[in-house]
């Protein structure tokens, strides 16, 4: 055998997954490989329709500049330690959130749809999260009692744990692509993945056994003139390629390949067939990338009887929070974009009727640092978060927002907040919700025990609805 040759049929068959989701299509030889773990696994008790959307804001987002206190002993330390990056007070948009602990807060002024979204108890915010592979106090991360995220501050590495749920180590192996494996079995249709990217490849969608069914704010892409007839050339096309897809090759390689490209093709016309019954919504969608692929999901939602769907897993990417510099101009440009996109979808999920079956949830490779750098702030570690849907318990503030002061006892270094609540504990909820069992979402999360017992009553944090 040639050096060409020597690849093992596990990686070949990944680089044949890859290459096809690299033009929208899913690969299907791995519809056979999904759900790993047993389906009774799945807790029947919660087998009505459910999906989990994850917005990433890439880049890491400033986000005490999105939360803001709005007290004035609160907000003049805030206002202290943010110099020229602090809202002026009066510009605050005022939220009121059902749990009160004695202070005031406001959002940022471009974010007016979330205003209405949390006052309206259909939003809430989650302070100070962060990886953690411990509780870390101050004394510990600097004198090395502590463990800490690996490549902490690093983009690379804290956006990877924020997807795989795993600061203690470096995998490829996401959270949402591990449930994926768990309970892709529940859904009748076993053509197109459980998980669905607005986004192409991520770390977060991929499991052991399953990846992303990656399509675009226009829907599966498919193969370019295959079935169009308006074209001679196409016609030709469409006949070489079903020749391809017919025959069988002696070489084992090439009959997976061809089978992987002609079930990949035939996923996306299926998804494109029962997109198109679906009708125009009523509430309408910016005409910007993000609205777009939100109005996808929205569409792909409203197709799940059609499409054999009782699980669903959604991603979009967010790019461009990495705010070194003109951090309050980018701000301004993109919290709206955001914000809308966010009322819009949830507008449509309350016109379909699903959206107490859809949670929709944010994460963001990390917070920023409350100093300044002159014109932006610098990478930084815990930081609030949104949640949103019918069974999120809205218009609460959940976790202790810490002191915007320098040098308080969370505080590593100019303005680097120690989280107080880990993603573990964020994640292992929204999986709760979604109905994975305990010993599940502790072979996902292994370092959930450090912060909450799993047979607790309780739900790690409380911010949505789950009969435990």
């Amino acid at each position: 055998m040639t050096k060409e040759n020597k690849i093992s049929r596990r990686k070949f068959i990944n680089r044949t997954a890859m290459a096809a989701l690299s033009a929208g299509l899913i690969p299907g030889p791995f519809s056979s490989l999904k759900s790993i773990a047993s389906n009774a696994n799945v807790n029947r008790n919660r087998s009505s329709y459910k999906a989990i959307v994850c917005v990433l804001l890439e880049g890491g987002a400033d986000s005490y500049n999105m939360i803001i206190p709005a007290g004035n002993a609160e907000y003049n330390e805030y206002a202290n330690s943010r110099s020229v990056l602090a809202i002026p007070q009066n510009e605050l948009l005022s939220i009121n959130p059902l749990n009160s602990d004695g202070k005031l807060y406001g959002l940022h002024p471009s974010m007016s749809p979330i205003q209405s979204l949390f006052n309206s108890g259909e939003l809430s915010f989650i302070s100070n999260v962060g990886t953690l592979i411990e509780p870390v106090t101050k004394e510990g991360f600097w004198d090395g009692t502590n463990q800490l995220p690996l490549g902490l501050f690093s983009h690379a590495d804290q956006i990877q744990q924020w997807q795989s749920g795993r600061p203690d180590l470096r995998t490829q192996i996401g959270w949402g692509g591990q449930i994926s494996d768990i309970m892709g079995a529940i859904n009748s249709n076993q053509s197109i993945p459980m998980s669905v990217s607005l986004s192409g490849n991520n770390t977060y969608q991929h499991g052991l056994s399953s990846i992303e069914f990656s399509i675009n704010e226009e829907g599966s892409a498919g193969l370019i003139g295959y079935d169009d007839n308006t074209s001679p050339y196409n016609q030709i096309r469409t006949t070489a390629l079903n020749s391809m897809f017919n025959h069988e090759y002696n070489d084992p390689f090439k009959n997976t390949y061809i089978k992987t490209i002609k079930n990949a093709n035939s996923a996306g016309i299926e998804f494109m067939e029962a997109i198109n019954q679906i009708d125009d919504f009523q509430s309408p969608f910016s005409e910007n990338e993000l609205s777009q692929s939100f109005k996808m999901i929205a569409k792909t939602i409203a197709a799940r009887d059609i499409l054999g769907f009782e699980r669903q897993v959604f991603f979009i990417r967010y790019p461009g929070w990495d705010h070194h510099s003109d951090m309050l101009l980018e701000m301004n440009n993109m919290l709206p974009v955001l914000s809308n996109a966010l009322s819009e979808f949830n507008a449509v999920m309350n016109e379909i009727g699903t959206n107490e079956q859809v949670t929709t949830f944010s994460m963001s490779d990390f917070a920023r640092s409350l100093t300044s750098n002159g014109n932006g702030s610098d990478h930084a570690w815990g930081g609030n978060l949104m949640v949103m849907g019918g069974s999120v318990n809205g218009q609460y503030r959940f976790g202790e927002f810490p002191s915007l002061a320098l040098d308080n006892p969370l505080d590593v270094s100019q303005g680097i907040l120690i989280p107080q609540i880990s993603t573990d504990e964020y994640f292992a909820e929204i999986a709760m919700w979604f109905g994975l069992q305990n010993a599940d979402i502790s072979n996902i999360f292994p370092n959930l025990s450090n912060f909450y017992d799993i047979n607790s009553a309780n739900p790690p944090i409380g911010f949505l609805n789950i009969d435990i």
